[in-house]
């Protein structure tokens, strides 16, 4: 399986970090292996001294295909998830500065929550979901798929024309605003709209 991860999604987040509005999608992979383990805790690497937590709605591929056109993509899925990107914002400004790729600051062992998934149909519209995430109780992150730049459906269009999408891949859809530095002992839970996708603990 692959995790596919789209940057600069939501125009607060672009903002928050001060980035440049960009022209198509910002797409960046995670291997397998930085999926968290479920009921597993989060544990900070050694290598980073600013973790970062993102919120992002998933996407679950249902069936393979390539050179996907937008009005066919919602047949490529029928679960949505929720999860957290996380980042090693200190290193990804390094690698940034250097003009080098952000694998070692978003593919680190654990670096991907994938929480419960959702079949589509629970929601009356995946172009506006509510999602948020808490961290030790408090929100800290909150929007609604309505504020995306590429909605799902475009995703997949714009992702197909360079990757054959497989049954079992993830997309990550991108963060809105509110990200920031988690610390041992965190609490982070996640909602998408009524539903907890997933509470984990970081050490």
């Amino acid at each position: 399986m692959k995790l596919i991860c789209i940057g600069r999604n939501y125009t607060d987040h672009i903002k928050e970090l001060e980035n440049e509005k960009p022209t198509d999608p910002v797409v960046f992979l995670k291997p397998d292996t930085a999926i968290l383990l479920k009921k597993q805790p989060f544990f900070i690497p050694d290598f980073s001294d600013d973790i970062h937590h993102e919120v992002e709605v998933l996407v679950k591929i249902k069936k393979i295909g390539k050179h996907i056109q937008q009005q066919f993509a919602h047949k490529y899925y029928d679960e949505i998830g929720l999860g957290i990107d996380f980042t090693a914002r200190d290193l990804q400004q390094e690698l940034k500065q250097k003009g080098l790729p952000w694998e070692k600051a978003k593919g680190f062992d654990g670096a991907a929550v994938i929480g419960k998934f959702y079949p589509k149909i629970t929601f009356a519209s995946v172009d506006d979901i509510s999602f948020r995430l808490e961290r030790n109780g408090a929100v800290v992150q909150q929007a609604s798929t309505a504020l995306q730049l590429w909605k799902i459906d475009a995703l997949i269009e714009y992702i197909s024309k360079y990757f054959t999408l497989k049954i079992g891949d993830v997309i990550f859809t991108g963060t809105p605003a509110g990200v920031g530095k988690v610390f041992p002992n965190d609490i982070l839970t996640g909602f998408i709209e009524d539903k907890q996708a997933f509470s984990i603990k970081v050490k």
